[in-house]
Formats: structure tokens, C-alpha cells, sequence
């Protein structure tokens, strides 16, 4: 990457965000928005303040990732993660930068039984994933330059996430009743920054590519594997943790039963692979802990 790259990270507090200043903090002059600088739900905002920084880079790490909560608002969402991804693509073009962008493996209906595929037919189940696939086509629809890294089951130190849910829960009960019969890659927001930043040193700056963890697991031994390191590191036993189906975990939001993407695009074409699922989880540990 050109050391004199102006570089806007987008969603500055939130799990991706957080790493992505951390990754790119010696990689140009950076500089990091939160909601209340940079606002999605009111995209025409964000033309002027991109027209006055002029990055060379946007990283959009900014979404709106309620997922369940999005049955109920399905209007913002789309706002979020469709229209101000528009606006920022078609800001992004005016100067020639580079638009990063985050999607999601929600985009699928889980029903291929082999990881997902860039090509894969898309078909969301529920408002989220559809409002994110919105976003990835709106992009695609701007004659811009745009990298879109589809990833899923994201955690890490910072933000709210499923991770550090079951810390909290696990200690706090003496059983939890975990989904089964989901399946997908637990990402962390680490490996995600970092391979962000190998990819776009290597001045990639077109296409769709899946970044995920390598591996695959369920909801519930993805709790599992959480609370036997966290015994390994603490000498401390959380919650047992009780394997149960979909059916006894009805969420306002469908979720599909395999959300694991195929990462060999990724390979490919930057021979940049994410560590395996559960050797990240171990690094993010140690980092809470």
C-alpha cells in the first residue's frame, strides 16, 4: 500500500473498526469515524465529509448487524446497510478511492450442504441478509473500484458478540441450552483486519471474496470450545453447555443451517488465508484475558 494513502475506517468502535485502526495504523494517514461522526442512517450526510477528507481508502467496517431486531426494522436496516453503502460507493468513485466493504454469509439459504461458493446463488432469509446483499448489488451498480469480503460469525474483544455473551453467561448460570444444528466458521475481528490489510498491500482493488476463519463448528461447540479455554487459562469452570436443536430456539429471524463459505478464492487470488477457527479464538482469549 502507497505510504501516502488517506485511509477512512468507518464504524470506528465497533469489532471490526477497532481492529482495522489497529491493522492499518502505520499504513498512511488514518482516520476513523464513528456513528456520531459519520451517521449511515442519514447517507446524503456522508457526501460532504468524504468530498472534504478525499481518502484514497474507505474501509467500511459500519453495519447494522441486529439481526434479529431487523425483522422488526426493516427500513433502517436497508438504510444502513444498503443506501449509505450506495452513497459511499458513488462518493468513493468521484475521487477514485477504494471502497472496502463487509458482507455477510447470511446472503445464503443454508441449504448446500458444501461451503458457499462467491458464485453461489444468494437467497437471505431474513431482513438482514437481505438488506447486506442489497448493499453488496448497490455497490457492484456504481462503476467504482470496490473489494466486498463476505465473513460471518464475527467476534473479538471488543464490541457486542457471541463470545463475550457466553463469558458473561457462562458464569453467571450452571447450564446453557446452545443451538446444534447450525453450522459456520467463527471469524475474528483480528484475522479480519489483518487480512484486510495483507490483501490491500497487495493493491488488490476489485471483486467479491469470502473471508472467514478456516474450519467449521456449530453455535454450541463453538461455546464449548470458548469455555474450555477460558478453564485452561483461568483454572475456572463456566456453564455446562447442552446441546439442543433450532426448534427449541425460535428467534424472530431465520438463520440458515450452513453459513461456512469456501475461503480458496481468497487463496488464490492473495494467498491470504485466515488462521483456523479455533487458534483464533485462542489469541482473542488471551487478549480478554
Amino acid at each position: 500500500m502507497n505510504r501516502k494513502a488517506v485511509i477512512l475506517i468507518l464504524g470506528a468502535n465497533g469489532q471490526v473498526g477497532t481492529e482495522l485502526q489497529r491493522s492499518f495504523a502505520d499504513a498512511g494517514e488514518v482516520t476513523a469515524w464513528d456513528h456520531r461522526t459519520a451517521d449511515l442512517s442519514r447517507p446524503e450526510e456522508l457526501r460532504p465529509l468524504i468530498a472534504q477528507l478525499r481518502p484514497t481508502v474507505i474501509l467500511n467496517a459500519a453495519a447494522y448487524t441486529a439481526v434479529d431486531r431487523a425483522e422488526s426494522e426493516p427500513e433502517l436496516a436497508m438504510t444502513i446497510n444498503a443506501a449509505a453503502p450506495r452513497v459511499l460507493a458513488e462518493e468513493a468513485a468521484k475521487i477514485d478511492a477504494l471502497l472496502v466493504h463487509y458482507s455477510t454469509d447470511y446472503i445464503f439459504d443454508g441449504s448446500k450442504k458444501t461451503p458457499w461458493r462467491e458464485d453461489d446463488p444468494a437467497n437471505p432469509l431474513n431482513v438482514y441478509g437481505r438488506t447486506k446483499l442489497a448493499g453488496e448489488q448497490a455497490i457492484k451498480n456504481v462503476d467504482g473500484r470496490y473489494l466486498i469480503f463476505r465473513t460471518g460469525w464475527v467476534y473479538g474483544p471488543h464490541g457486542h458478540n457471541f463470545l463475550k455473551t457466553m463469558l458473561r453467561l457462562g458464569s453467571e448460570r450452571d447450564e446453557l441450552k446452545i443451538v446444534d444444528d447450525q453450522f459456520g466458521a467463527p471469524t475474528s475481528s483480528a484475522a479480519i483486519a489483518d487480512a484486510t490489510r495483507a490483501i490491500l498491500d497487495k493493491e488488490a482493488d476489485h471483486g467479491v471474496y469470502h473471508m472467514t476463519c478456516g474450519g467449521a463448528t456449530t453455535w454450541c461447540r463453538f461455546a464449548q470450545e470458548i469455555f474450555d479455554q477460558y478453564q485452561q487459562q483461568n483454572e475456572k469452570k463456566l456453564a455446562r453447555v447442552i446441546p439442543i436443536p433450532s426448534s427449541e430456539y425460535p428467534t424472530p429471524a431465520k438463520r440458515p443451517a450452513n453459513s461456512v463459505l469456501s475461503n480458496e478464492k481468497l487463496w488464490s487470488s492473495f494467498e491470504v488465508a485466515l488462521p483456523d477457527w479455533q487458534s483464533a479464538l485462542n489469541v482473542t482469549m488471551k487478549k480478554i484475558a
